[in-house]
């Protein structure tokens, strides 16, 4: 049984003229134990995807099935405590709460969880040290860079333990050394077998998962299965803007570029005819 089932979904938001379609009839399988790249343009789908998986928000038609059950039919209660074991969030801008330490934020799910502060501290403080950052646990937000910053949302996103990770660009305020950081984290945590749904505009960055799937346009366009330390064929052709150069095209450049190589050619060959003409017409006024 799939882990996540999505059939037919499609979310409408506004009424009338004004009416938006962030999600056209899409389906979508995931096993438990996948680490899932979403890519498309901005507008295609991809965040609203993520927050209806996630249980953020509601389909307008569709069925969605977690864990085999059917989201619709659990109430607003249920989806709550489903959101709070099951799901851990990581977002793009990190959301850590400013005025509290890095340890507190991290320990912030297990006090709505009625945790007792020495069993949260202590869980909060383990996890800490499995991100790198347990030198760092008394430190504000404001104290971190952004690879500790969101190597810290991602130690509270994984304090509860949840089957699934959904992380919203999670490297996009990011450098490259600090996206590396993040993708590595995430990478350890999925070896330990937890599903991880991430969304990126980077291609490198699929290079972590097992399968990629593209949006546009509201729409699944195309799902393919990736190698670990891989980019897929498709999104590398999609998404790259330097295409990859073959045979037939370097020909095609070529074939090209010859009638300009022959026009310079000729404009040159006047040029010389020219001062050879100059030079020659010099030398003759001196005799």
């Amino acid at each position: 049984m799939a882990l996540i089932e999505l059939k037919d979904v499609s979310k409408i938001y506004g009424f009338g003229d004004a009416t938006s379609v962030a999600l056209d009839e899409v389906s979508l399988t995931i096993e438990a134990g996948e680490f899932v790249a979403v890519m498309g343009p901005s507008g295609s789908g991809k965040s609203t995807l993520m927050n209806v998986i996630g249980m953020l928000d509601r389909p307008t038609i569709g069925t969605y099935h977690l864990g085999g059950k059917k989201v619709s039919r659990l109430s607003a209660n249920r989806r709550a405590k489903w959101r709070r074991d099951r799901i851990g969030f990581i977002f793009q801008s990190f959301n850590l709460l400013p005025r509290l330490t890095v340890l507190d934020n991290v320990s912030l799910p297990l006090v709505y969880k009625g945790m007792s502060v020495s069993r949260r501290t202590h869980k909060a403080w383990d996890m800490l040290e499995r991100v790198g950052l347990g030198q760092r646990a008394f430190y504000y937000p404001r104290q971190l860079s952004g690879g500790q910053a969101q190597s810290a949302a991602i130690a509270r996103a994984l304090v509860n333990e949840p089957q699934i990770i959904i992380a919203d660009e999670p490297t996009g305020n990011l450098d490259t050394a600090s996206s590396r950081l993040v993708m590595e984290l995430l990478s350890e945590v999925h070896a330990s077998g937890n599903t991880i749904i991430f969304v990126t505009h980077n291609p490198e960055l699929t290079r972590y998962a097992t399968r990629v799937v593209y949006m546009q346009d509201g729409m699944i366009v195309h799902d393919e299965q990736t190698e670990l330390g891989k980019v897929g064929r498709y999104a590398r052709q999609v998404m790259y803007t330097v295409p990859v150069a073959s045979e037939d095209d370097d020909l095609a450049g070529v074939s090209a570029m010859m009638p300009v190589l022959e026009n310079r050619g000729r404009a040159e060959g006047k040029k010389k005819s020219a001062r050879k003409r100059k030079v020659a017409k010099k030398k003759a006024v001196k005799k």
